[in-house]
């Protein structure tokens, strides 16, 4: 667990095994030992679940202070506030009311990083002052909500993220802080679960990563064919863009890229404008819809419920497509990770998700109602006019690769740090040696994702199982998984629990069952929710799992393109 060993707090700054414990403690109680946080790095198992509490009630109240010491009235009048203190807490559930600070911010009241040696003849377990782990960790973070709301525009997510944001906006703001940042969503796992849970999203999140760099070159492959009138190979086409890929992957940084995301961004914007002006006034591109759909010719048909002929298993792969546009909160605690104040997030969260529900639900109500059961997922690959589409695919050509390029280097990034320096312990990618491995591992990753473009080239049945695979893990599955393991521990917190600073020691008073037990029925009712929000949710994704490979199998038998094929899934 990343809670490491077990123990309690150490009343008075003492050893609770000691001769001089407090009363009521007694001998044989399991107490973790001082450590050396700054040498343990961000995941390190001895730093316990009360020690990360700890410290992000410290980060979040100096957040507070500072925001009020510069706040106006109405009046445009400086306020003075008095802010509690957030340091000596005992039952670990937020900050005490009758303590108050005497002076100066929070940070003047952290006994364990200044020069004066804590009490009780403890050694100090950090050397590094409040005020470095302070300027290092908020050096880094200069976004505002603002900032969020384009961020979440950026990347296309959508209101379905907003229950699990909202339980990961908790957590955050619990476990975050200026000595322990959160980092990735690996992080939050870690913090409550353990090694292995953070582990387990990592590797989930990088298969995601990596099936969307996939869809991408199958649809720009879907582009090119229809731009070359499908005189050219389609797994041609795609491995063109693997080549690409394996070529401009070779930028470590995206420092320098920055300009070109903005620009994709007002390309899509462009090309969903455009869309619905052309298909406003021309003819479905039938050959597309009947080569991508199975449907038969005929005139265009819509309807408010699943159209004839679809069971139940391809009405889940529909509602898959939704998981796959609109959700997926992979990425909010890195979002997160980059606020000057986290707090403000939930203001980007929201206008930023109801932004993007309008306009998605908009641009896919508009162009149903024109095309119908011919819509292909690539909505302008359904223009029939092939001047029109041409524009349209050569503009979504250098978009799409943009964004492979931006899910490529975070994936392999990810796979780099969290699995290939983790557990194989590669050179960090800082070093010479790790500069020449990255260069290695590119045209693996790049490859691999072409290899599954050309074998499942079907961009619906394949969005499909992704999203039930991984973006409905992080938007629905993990959060109120991770939120169940992080109330209990936090409400199995009783008097005489926690962490203290002078010491460097966490304690608790028991172990086990009883402890978890606790922890649940303190607040049972929200628990039960987090149970059958998780349950449901892991059962929506088993049933889009398999939905998925139904369709994909389904599409194979009806006439779709076999792996690896010279046949367009976009032709006839």
């Amino acid at each position: 667990m990343a809670s490491g060993a077990v123990g309690t707090l150490a009343l008075d700054g003492g050893d609770p095994r000691g001769e001089d414990s407090p009363a009521g403690l007694g001998h044989g109680v399991d107490l973790a030992p001082a450590h050396s946080s700054v040498q343990g790095g961000l995941h390190d198992p001895n730093v316990t679940f009360e020690e990360y509490v700890h410290f992000a009630k410290i980060s979040r109240a100096d957040t507070r202070y500072e925001d009020r010491e510069r706040s106006y009235n109405l009046f445009k009048r400086k306020t003075v506030i008095d802010y509690p203190a957030a340091t000596n807490e005992t039952h670990g559930q937020g900050i005490t009311g009758d303590e108050k600070r005497a002076e100066g911010p929070v940070k003047d009241e952290k006994a364990f990083g200044g020069d004066t040696p804590p009490q009780g003849g403890a050694p100090a377990y950090s050397t590094v002052s409040d005020d470095e782990y302070i300027t290092a960790s908020r050096a880094a973070r200069n976004a505002t909500w603002g900032a969020v709301f384009y961020l979440i525009t950026t990347d296309i997510l959508g209101p379905f993220s907003t229950p699990g944001g909202f339980l990961l906006w908790r957590m955050f703001l619990g476990l975050d802080s200026d000595r322990y940042p959160l980092k990735s969503y690996g992080d939050i796992a870690f913090r409550v679960y353990g090694t292995i849970a953070r582990h387990s999203i990592n590797v989930i999140q990088s298969i995601q990563l990596l099936f969307n760099v996939g869809i991408i070159i199958i649809a720009n492959g879907q582009s090119l064919s229809q731009i070359s009138k499908n005189s050219v190979c389609f797994i041609i086409l795609c491995f063109v863009w693997a080549i690409a890929g394996m070529i401009l992957g070779q930028i470590r940084t995206l420092q320098r890229l920055g300009w070109l995301a903005n620009a994709a961004i007002w390309m899509n914007l462009f090309v969903i404008f455009f869309t619905m002006g052309i298909v406003a006034h021309s003819p479905p591109n039938y050959e597309a819809g009947i080569a991508s759909n199975f449907v038969t010719p005929g005139p265009v048909q819509t309807t408010s419920g699943p159209p004839p002929g679809i069971d139940f298993s391809g009405q889940i792969v529909g509602l898959m497509q939704a998981v796959y546009s609109y959700g997926g909160a992979m990425l909010f605690v890195e979002f997160m990770a980059e606020m000057k104040r986290p707090w403000d997030f939930w203001k980007g969260m929201l206008c930023a998700q109801t932004f993007i529900f309008f306009f998605y639900l908009l641009f896919g109500l508009f162009v149903y109602s024109y095309q119908g059961q011919f819509t292909v997922i690539v909505a302008y690959q359904g223009i029939s006019s092939y001047g029109w589409q041409t524009a349209a695919n050569s503009i979504g050509l250098v978009s799409g690769l943009i964004a492979a390029l931006l899910y490529g280097n975070i994936g392999i990034k990810v796979i780099y740090s969290n699995v290939l320096m983790d557990l194989l312990k590669f050179p960090s990618l800082t070093t010479t040696k790790g500069k020449y491995l990255w260069c290695g591992v590119v045209p693996v990753y790049w490859g691999t994702a072409f290899v599954v473009a050309a074998a499942i080239p079907q961009v619906s049945n394949l969005a499909g199982l992704i999203a039930a695979a991984c973006i409905l893990q992080f938007s629905y599955t993990f959060p109120p998984f991770l939120m169940l393991g992080y109330r209990i521990k936090k409400d199995a917190m009783v008097q005489g629990e926690g962490f203290d600073a002078s010491t460097g020691r966490t304690v608790r008073l028991d172990t086990g069952f009883r402890r978890w037990r606790r922890g649940y029925m303190k607040s049972w009712p929200l628990n039960t929710f987090h149970v059958v929000f998780f349950l449901g949710s892991a059962a929506t994704a088993i049933l889009g799992i398999y939905s998925a490979v139904i369709g994909i199998i389904d599409a194979y038998a009806a006439g779709s393109p076999p792996s690896f094929s010279c046949r367009s899934p976009v032709a006839k």
